[in-house]
């Protein structure tokens, strides 16, 4: 039985630069298409994975196995018009020679991406890439940026925020000093890859959508949620000026403490009133109150509980504020932090048993809908 030993050429460059009708088959003819095309352009790749076919061929005859070298070079320039001229000469050399294998010798990545039509003809043992030492990073960094350029959406990821930043540079070194311009350019483009990485803007992108049918639908959680962003910001405000009442020269972190055991409380009804929101929706639709919904209120006021237990703990410890004191008797900064944490792990309890009792899914469903998502997103 033969092998075929085939050089691919998709880009057609041997078949242009000879002018030789496609395929050529035979050792004494690829010979000769090795010298038209060497003399045509010596510096072309392909001349050597002419050369390469050759030597594959050569070595199979002397290990005493029948081989055919043959060469087939594409012969338009449209993608699809490129592979199905190489996959009707295939069918041209596989009628006339009935191989029983192939080596495929191609000289860059592009060319093996025919690889899928040769291996539907006939079945391929090798694939021999040829590249030349001296260029061997060269082309493997011309066509990874080949690649690049012709994706259009990492173009616009990475090339358009680059873009903008370069020709902001000028006018900050204009405006502001050295590092001030480095800063901000920096940031811009910390920004911009974040907000494409994180997939903000397919969330900004359906954001109006989303608005407009829970403004149409009369969901009871739009309100809920506008109550929440103001809660919030009444927290962060009574928080900033817990904050700045502090005595001058407060370590930074004291006033995050601080502001963090003043606005927490805010935050916490904030998160609570969104949920609650949430769950009306539910009950206003009649499909049931699953069970994540209903637990979430709980989890929020626990959390809240733990997290201000500790706030308070370090505040005590700096003697900024008194623990708190329970049937005319002072708690220590200990005693305080540990009934907020038992307070916090009693009311994530009952959310359990609340959810468990009124949720219309158990803990199972609820398992396998994440194990659902997880796969669809995959």
């Amino acid at each position: 039985m033969t092998t075929l030993v085939i050089c691919v050429d998709r880009s057609g460059a041997i078949g242009r630069a000879t002018n030789v009708p496609m395929p050529v088959a035979g050792w004494e003819a690829v010979r000769s298409l090795v010298t038209d095309a060497g003399l045509d352009d010596p510096e072309d790749a392909s001349v050597n994975c002419l050369l390469e076919s050759l030597r594959v061929a050569r070595d199979l005859r002397d290990e005493r196995e029948e081989a055919v070298v043959a060469v087939g070079s594409a012969e338009s320039d449209t993608a699809v018009g490129a592979d199905r001229s190489i996959a009707s000469q295939l069918d041209d050399l596989v009628e006339r020679y009935d191989p029983r294998a192939a080596i495929v010798v191609v000289d860059s990545a592009e060319d093996e991406r025919v690889l899928p039509v040769v291996e539907s003809r006939v079945p391929v043992d090798s694939v021999d890439r040829v590249v030349v030492r001296q260029a061997r990073d060269i082309e493997s960094t011309y066509y990874l940026l080949k690649q690049f350029l012709a994706d259009e959406q990492l173009r616009s990821t990475v090339l358009v925020p680059v873009g903008v930043a370069l020709l902001l540079v000028p006018a900050l070194f204009a405006w502001f000093s050295a590092g001030e311009a480095v800063a901000g350019v920096a940031g811009l483009l910390g920004a911009a890859l974040l907000y494409k990485g994180l997939a903000i803007d397919r969330l900004m992108a359906g954001m109006p959508e989303r608005v407009r049918e829970a403004l149409y639908a009369g969901q009871v959680s739009v309100v809920t949620y506008v109550v929440a962003g103001g809660l919030a910001l009444v927290g962060g405000f009574f928080g900033f000026l817990a904050a700045s009442e502090l005595a001058p020269g407060s370590p930074r972190l004291v006033e995050v403490v601080e502001f963090t055991f003043v606005a927490v409380p805010w935050f916490a009804v904030a998160g609570v009133t969104a949920a609650v929101g949430r769950l009306l929706d539910e009950l206003i639709r009649d499909e049931g109150i699953r069970t994540p919904y209903l637990n979430l209120p709980f989890v929020i006021a626990a959390v809240a509980l733990v997290v201000r237990g500790f706030a308070g703990y370090f505040l005590a410890q700096e003697a900024i504020r008194q623990p708190l004191s329970a049937y005319g008797m002072a708690m220590t900064p200990v005693q305080q932090l540990a009934a907020f944490i038992v307070g916090g792990i009693v009311v994530s309890l009952v959310g359990v048993k609340v959810a468990s009792d009124v949720g219309t899914e158990t803990l199972e469903d609820v398992i396998d809908a994440d194990r659902d998502a997880e796969g669809q997103r995959e």
